[in-house]
C-alpha cells in the first residue's frame, strides 16, 4: 500500500493534536448507473466538511483521502493548492487554527475489490448494488477524514442516488426525500449520529429487497424501548430470503444483551444488509450491519449453517456495545472488541436462541482456528503489537477472535459469570462513546472480582503460544486411583506456563449398554508443570481421562496411553451420564453434554495428527469408524474438513491414493445409510463429492446430476449441482460445454462464481495458464471472481500441472504487494502459495525467497512465513504417517 500506510506513532501524534467535532459527508452516486468511462476508474463525487479543534494553533497535520483526483481543498476559507497538498493518500494541513473547518471536494473511485464503496453489477437483472466496507482504514476511499479509531465524531450523511433505490446509512433518514432530475434521482439526508469511528460509518444503496419489523421492550419504570428493524438483500435473492428467522434471532439477541449489559441499544434503528462480493463475514456498522450474502441460503443447508449465521448476527450485535459504543484507541487492542464479541455472541447463541449446542461449535471450529494461529511463527499475544495499518489488517486472525474469546471463557470460569458481566456493565457506563485500552478493562474486572487482573493479563493476554495438558494416572492393586496429576507443557518458543481452571472427567466402559460414560468429574486450578487433582484420588481407574472436559480453558488436550487406546476403539460411544441431563454451562456446572466431550476428543486427536504425534492414516481410520454415528452435524462437517486435510497434506504420498479411495467408499456408504432428507445426508453427499476420484464415483455424481441415479431423500438443488460439478471438472469429467450449460441454467451472480471456479479447476495446462494470467497480470476481475479463480486453480491430483508456477509465484510476490489493494494481495499470496507441491523443493524455494527478501514488507513476509510453516508441518506429518 504505497503511501497509504499509517503508523501507530503518527496516529498518536495526531490524536494528541486534534479533537473532531463533526463530519458532513455528501456523496453523489448517480454515476453508478452511467456507462463506464472510456479510460480510468468509474468515480463518484464526494464532498466532506470536517470541523475540528487543534490544541497547538499553528501546527501541521494531515487528513486521509485515497482518490483518483481532488477538485478543491479549503481550510478555514482558504483555498489550498491541490497539486501541492494532496499526494494521492494524504492532504497536508499547515497553519491550523484553534478551531478549523476543512472542506474537500473529490472524485473518489468505486471499488471492485470490496474495499471502500463497492460497485456490483448483477448479471441476472442488470441492476447496480452499492455498499461500503471500511475496516480497518478504507473510509478514506469514500470521503476525506482522520482515519484512526480514537478520533471519534458525529457524522451527517447526504446521499444523491437514483430515486428507485433504497438508500441507507447509520442514522435514520431525516425529513422527506428530495426528488431531483425530474424525479429520476433523489437526495436523502440522514440524522446526525452519535460519536463513532470512521471505520464503522456506512452507506448501502441500490434496488435492494427490503423487509421491516419492530423490536419492543419494556424498560425500567415502564418505559417502552422501540427499535425499528430492517433486513435487505439483492432482488435476485428475495425468493430465498428468510427474513423472519433473521428477525427472530435479532430480537432474541437484543433481549439477551439488554438483560445483561444494563445499557440500552444506543443507535436507534437496527438494519442488516446482506450484500454481494463481500470480503469478510460481516461488519458491525452501528444501525446498519453488513453481511456477506452467502448467509442467504440458495439451497438446502445443514442446521450448522443456520447456527453459524445466528452466531454471526449475535457477534455483530455484541459489537454495538463492545466496539461501537466503546472503541479501542488503536488496533493493538483490537481484541477489546473482537474477543468480546466472539465470546458474547456464542454465549447469547446458547442461552437466547434455539442453538443450545453452540459451545460445541465453539470448541471444534473457533478454537481449532485459534490453535492453528497460535502455533504459527506469526503468533502474537492477544494484545498485539500493531505498528501500522498493514499489521492491523493481518491481525483479524484466530488469536484476536477465537483465542481471545477462549481466554474470556476461561476468565468466566475463573472469576464467575456474574462478576464478569458486572465488569462489562461498568465498562460501558464508564467509557460510553469513548476509547479504551487494556488497562481500562482490567480496572473494572479487578473491581468486580477482587482478583489481581494484572497477573491474569500477563499470563493470558500478554503472552503467545498454547499449552498442552496431559493426564498422568497411577492406580493401586485394587484398581483405584492413587494419584491423578495434570502435566502442563509449553512450546519452546513461548515457554510460559499459565493458570488453568479445568474440569477433569473420568470415563469408563459400560459393557452392558456399550457406552463410554462419565462417572466422576472434578474442577481444579492447574498451575506449573504438575498439578495433583486430589478430589479424584480413590475413584475407580478410568478407561478415559479428559483433562479439559466441558472446555473451560484454552489448551491442547493430550491423552495418556490408556485413553488413546479407549478412543481408538470406542470414540463414538461417549454417552450421557444417567441423571445428569443437559449441556455444561459456562459457569462450570456439573451437567454433562456428551456431544461436547466427543468434540473435545476429536479435537485432541486432530491436534495429535497436526503435531505429527499420530499418523494421518490413524485419524482417517477414526473418521471411517465413528463419523457415521456422530450426532452433531457441526462436528461431522468439521471431521469431513479435517480428514480431507489429512489426506491431501498429512498423508504419506505413497498411501494417499489408497486412503482417498477408503474415504470415498466410506462416504458413499454413510450417504446411503443416512436418514433420507436429513442434514447428515446432505453433509455426506458434499463430502462424497469432495473425495470422489474413481471412475465409478464420478459416474455416480454424473448420474445424480442427470437424474439417472437416485438416493432416497437427497434433493439435488442448484448449489449441490455446482458442488458435484467442481469435482467432475477437476477430474476431467465435465468440459466447458457442460459448465456453460449449467451457467445458462443458473445465470446469476452465484452461478457466475461457481462457473469460474469450475472452469479453472479443469486439468489442462492451457486452463491453468489462462487463470494465472487473469489473476496475476490483470486486475479486471472483482474480488469475488479472483477468489473463485484462485479456489479452482490448484486441485488435489493436479500437482504436475501447477508445479511450473512455483517459482513464478515467488517472482511475482513483491509486484503483487506493491500494485494491488491489500485485500486482493492477501488473497493471491495466501491462495496461490504452492502448498500442494508438498515437498522439500518447495520448502527450499520458500526459504530462498525469505532469505533474499528480508527487506520486503513485513506483512508480506508474515503471509509467506505462515504458508511456509503450514508446509513444514505437512512434511513432518507425512514422515510420521510413513
Amino acid at each position: 500500500m504505497p503511501g497509504e500506510n499509517l503508523t501507530r506513532d503518527e496516529a498518536q501524534r495526531r490524536a494528541g493534536l486534534l479533537s473532531v467535532d463533526g463530519y458532513q459527508v455528501a456523496l453523489d452516486l448517480r454515476s453508478a448507473i452511467a456507462p463506464p468511462p472510456a479510460s480510468g476508474p468509474r468515480t463518484f463525487r464526494s464532498t466532506t466538511t470536517i470541523r475540528f479543534r487543534c490544541s497547538q494553533p499553528g501546527a501541521s497535520t494531515f487528513a486521509d483521502l485515497v482518490a483518483p483526483s481532488v477538485h478543491s481543498v479549503s481550510l478555514n476559507g482558504r483555498s489550498l493548492p491541490v497539486d501541492t497538498v494532496f499526494d494521492g493518500a494524504r492532504i497536508t494541513l499547515d497553519g491550523l487554527a484553534a478551531e478549523n473547518e476543512l472542506v474537500v471536494d473529490a472524485a473518489c473511485a468505486y471499488s471492485r475489490t470490496g474495499e471502500g464503496l463497492h460497485h456490483f453489477l448483477d448479471p441476472e437483472d442488470g441492476e447496480v448494488y452499492l455498499y461500503t466496507q471500511y475496516e480497518p482504514a478504507d473510509a478514506r476511499r469514500v470521503f476525506a477524514n482522520f482515519e484512526q479509531p480514537d478520533l471519534k465524531a458525529p457524522f451527517e450523511f447526504t446521499v444523491t442516488a437514483p430515486s428507485a433505490w433504497t438508500v441507507l446509512s447509520n442514522g435514520t433518514q431525516a425529513g422527506e426525500t428530495e426528488l431531483i432530475d425530474e424525479g429520476a434521482s433523489a437526495c436523502l439526508h440522514f440524522e446526525r449520529t452519535q460519536p463513532i469511528s470512521t471505520y464503522i460509518t456506512a452507506v448501502v444503496a441500490g434496488p435492494y429487497h427490503y423487509v421491516t419489523d419492530t423490536y419492543r421492550r419494556t424498560q425500567g419504570e415502564g418505559a417502552e424501548l422501540e427499535i425499528p428493524l430492517g433486513a435487505l438483500c439483492r432482488k435476485g435473492l428475495a425468493r430465498y430470503f428468510d427474513a423472519d428467522d433473521i428477525f427472530t434471532v435479532t430480537k432474541q439477541g437484543l433481549d439477551f444483551f439488554h438483560d445483561h449489559f444494563g445499557f440500552p441499544y444506543p443507535f436507534g434503528k437496527y438494519e442488516q444488509a446482506f450484500v454481494p462480493e463481500y470480503n469478510i463475514g460481516a461488519m458491525e456498522n452501528p444501525g446498519l450491519v453488513t453481511f456477506r450474502e452467502e448467509f442467504v441460503f440458495r439451497g438446502k443447508v445443514t442446521q450448522a449453517s443456520y447456527e453459524g449465521r445466528a452466531n454471526v448476527i449475535l457477534h455483530e450485535m455484541a459489537h454495538m456495545w463492545f466496539g461501537d459504543l466503546v472503541t479501542m484507541e488503536w488496533w493493538d487492542d483490537l481484541w477489546l472488541k473482537e474477543s468480546f464479541a466472539d465470546f458474547m455472541g456464542a454465549l447469547a447463541l446458547v442461552e437466547a436462541t434455539r442453538f443450545k449446542d453452540g459451545w460445541i461449535s465453539f470448541a471444534n471450529r473457533r478454537k481449532s482456528w485459534a490453535y492453528r494461529a497460535d502455533q504459527l511463527p506469526s503468533t502474537h499475544p492477544v494484545t498485539a503489537d500493531i505498528g501500522d495499518l498493514e499489521d492491523a489488517k493481518l491481525n483479524f486472525d484466530g488469536i484476536t477472535y477465537a483465542k481471545g474469546a477462549s481466554v474470556l471463557k476461561q476468565l468466566v470460569a475463573y472469576v464467575g459469570r456474574d462478576t464478569f458481566l458486572e465488569g462489562a456493565r461498568r465498562y460501558f457506563q464508564r467509557h460510553a462513546w469513548g476509547n479504551t485500552t487494556l488497562a481500562d478493562l482490567l480496572a473494572v474486572l479487578a473491581e468486580t472480582s477482587g482478583r489481581d487482573m494484572e497477573e491474569w493479563s500477563r499470563a493470558w493476554l500478554q503472552t503467545a503460544g498454547v499449552n498442552s495438558l496431559t493426564p498422568q494416572v497411577t492406580c493401586g492393586a485394587d484398581g483405584r486411583i492413587t494419584e491423578l496429576a495434570v502435566l502442563q507443557e509449553a512450546p519452546e518458543a513461548h515457554p510460559v506456563l499459565r493458570p488453568h481452571r479445568v474440569a477433569v472427567g473420568l470415563y469408563r466402559r459400560d459393557d452392558a449398554e456399550g457406552r463410554l460414560v462419565r462417572y466422576a468429574r472434578a474442577e481444579t486450578d492447574v498451575s506449573g508443570t504438575r498439578t495433583v487433582v486430589d478430589e479424584l484420588t480413590g475413584e475407580e481407574g478410568p478407561d478415559l481421562v479428559l483433562v479439559n472436559d466441558d472446555d473451560l480453558t484454552y489448551c491442547k488436550t493430550r491423552l495418556d496411553e490408556t485413553s488413546m487406546e479407549t478412543l481408538r476403539a470406542h470414540l463414538g460411544e461417549l454417552a450421557p451420564q444417567p441423571g445428569l441431563p443437559g449441556p455444561a454451562g459456562t459457569d462450570g456446572s456439573d451437567a454433562h453434554n456428551p456431544s461436547l466431550s466427543r468434540a473435545l476428543c476429536w479435537s485432541a486427536m486432530w491436534n495429535l495428527t497436526r503435531d505429527a504425534l499420530m499418523p494421518a492414516r490413524d485419524f482417517v481410520s477414526l473418521v471411517l469408524s465413528f463419523a457415521g454415528t456422530e450426532s452433531d452435524i457441526g462436528v461431522l462437517q468439521m471431521l469431513h474438513a479435517w480428514s480431507r486435510t489429512a489426506i491431501t497434506y498429512y498423508a504419506d504420498p505413497e498411501w494417499r491414493e489408497e486412503g482417498g479411495r477408503a474415504l470415498a467408499e466410506g462416504a458413499l456408504k454413510a450417504l446411503r445409510q443416512a436418514e433420507p432428507g436429513s442434514g447428515h445426508q446432505l453433509a455426506w453427499a458434499r463430502f462424497f463429492s469432495a473425495v470422489a476420484t474413481d471412475e465409478k464415483d464420478l459416474q455416480m455424481l454424473q448420474g445424480l446430476l442427470a437424474g439417472s441415479a437416485r438416493i432416497d431423500g437427497l434433493v439435488i438443488d442448484q448449489e449441490l449441482r455446482w458442488t458435484f460439478l467442481v469435482t467432475l471438472a477437476a477430474r476431467g469429467a465435465a468440459d466447458a460445454a457442460v459448465l456453460d450449460a449449467e451457467l445458462a441454467r443458473d445465470d446469476t451472480a452465484s452461478g457466475k462464481r461457481h462457473h469460474v471456479r469450475c472452469l479453472t479447476a479443469r486439468p489442462s495446462a492451457e486452463v491453468k495458464a489462462q487463470a494465472w494470467e487473469t489473476v496475476i497480470t490483470s486486475d479486471r476481475l472483482s474480488n469475488a471472481l479472483v477468489e473463485a479463480t484462485i479456489s479452482g486453480f490448484a486441485q488435489p491430483g493436479q500437482e504436475a500441472l501447477t508445479a511450473p508456477y512455483t517459482q513464478r509465484y515467488f517472482d511475482a510476490l513483491e509486484e503483487i504487494w506493491r500494485t494491488r489493494s491489500i485485500e486482493i494481495a492477501m488473497a493471491i499470496v495466501r491462495g496461490l502459495y504452492p502448498d500442494l507441491q508438498a515437498d522439500q523443493a518447495t520448502l527450499d524455494a520458500t526459504d530462498a525467497w525469505l532469505g533474499t527478501h528480508e527487506d520486503a514488507a513485513p506483512a508480506l513476509r508474515r503471509l509467506v512465513l505462515e504458508s511456509r510453516d503450514d508446509l513444514a508441518r505437512a512434511l513432518h506429518a507425512q514422515r510420521c504417517d510413513a
